[in-house]
């Protein structure tokens, strides 16, 4: 609003250098600066010769991969870290599966070559969910501890090797530079054990997202490290596993994710599942690529929460109803 005398649409020249300036630097900005969540193979491709660009491939026991499998071919200037046993998760008291302190996410990061500038790119296997669900978990690690940088492969490996046949690299890779990556922690995306607890405690604070399969979430199976079968009181049942399309190997299409994480509302939403591993599928999708404000990650999920005999757990069968619409859906597909 202009006050008397103001001219609103007249600037000085030195303003419009200073806009010129800023237009030029958006425009000349690394790719870093610019990350999206998921990248193509056809992206990674023209940007194999980044000097800035560090790209990790995580296959481990979870997608039958190793570091034996890398070796036999990977993406060229790729590096190797195994998802299961290089502290991307940690156990604590007991409880599998939980965030590294800062100071051992820091460490790791700069063992790969990640400085504050990197722009990291995670290669999946890209053969199931819960494969996809290690890239989802090491990108929400760099997140939490500071980095925006991160971009997972969509396709992963497998799609790459259909892509760029011709672009394969055998062998072991040489080991980085050491990077200068500072881990910042951001607790806006993370919730541990007691903050989940005083959600259960008032109803209608979050919306609780539970990413396992039905059998675990009806208290029928659970995890070898829970306590307990169950699930945690007012969650509701949004399996990973939907959010991913088996025939090719990716997350389905925006459109489809869409239609699948409708309703949510405004409220913190809360990922969980067993060990925080399928809810970070269901935390990227609502987070990153849905772009749902207010997503937090629960790394100890049913391990930690039923390590609490003092916590409460919903242990309460399928409703007729549930099973009558879980029928429709098999038969619908």
């Amino acid at each position: 609003m202009a006050i008397d005398g103001d001219h609103p649409m007249q600037i000085s020249a030195k303003q419009f250098a200073a806009k010129l300036l800023l237009l030029a630097a958006l425009i000349l900005a690394p790719i870093t600066a610019f990350a999206t969540p998921l990248v193509s193979s056809a992206w990674l491709a023209e940007r194999l010769n980044d000097d800035n660009l560090v790209v990790i491939d995580l296959r481990n026991k979870i997608d039958k991969g190793s570091y034996e499998t890398f070796l036999d071919g990977h993406i060229p200037g790729a590096i190797h870290s195994d998802y299961l046993t290089d502290g991307w998760r940690v156990g604590r008291d007991g409880v599998v599966g939980l965030l590294p302190d800062a100071a051992q996410f820091e460490s790791l990061a700069r063992r790969l070559g990640v400085s504050a500038s990197t722009h990291v790119v995670i290669v999946p296997a890209g053969v199931s969910s819960t494969d996809f669900g290690s890239s989802a978990r090491a990108y929400w690690t760099f997140k939490v501890y500071g980095h925006e940088n991160v971009s997972i492969l969509d396709g992963g490996f497998a799609n790459w090797q259909i892509a760029y046949q011709e672009q394969i690299e055998t062998g072991p890779f040489v080991a980085p530079e050491a990077g200068d990556f500072v881990a910042q922690f951001q607790s806006e995306i993370y919730i541990g054990t007691e903050d989940v607890a005083s959600y259960v405690a008032n109803p209608g604070e979050a919306v609780l997202i539970d990413g396992r399969n039905t059998s675990q979430f009806y208290a029928e199976a659970k995890h070898p490290k829970a306590e307990k079968a169950g699930r945690i009181p007012s969650a509701i049942l949004m399996s990973q596993a939907d959010a991913y399309a088996d025939e090719s190997n990716r997350l389905k299409s925006r459109d489809e994710l869409t239609e699948i994480y409708d309703d949510l509302g405004d409220q913190t939403i809360v990922s969980y599942c067993n060990t925080g591993h399928w809810a970070a599928t269901n935390w990227f999708v609502m987070s990153e690529v849905l772009g749902h404000d207010n997503v937090r990650l629960y790394d100890g999920s049913m391990v930690e929460w039923t390590a609490n005999s003092d916590l409460p757990l919903d242990t309460s069968a399928m409703s007729n109803m549930d099973k009558l619409k879980k029928l429709m859906g098999d038969l619908l597909g």
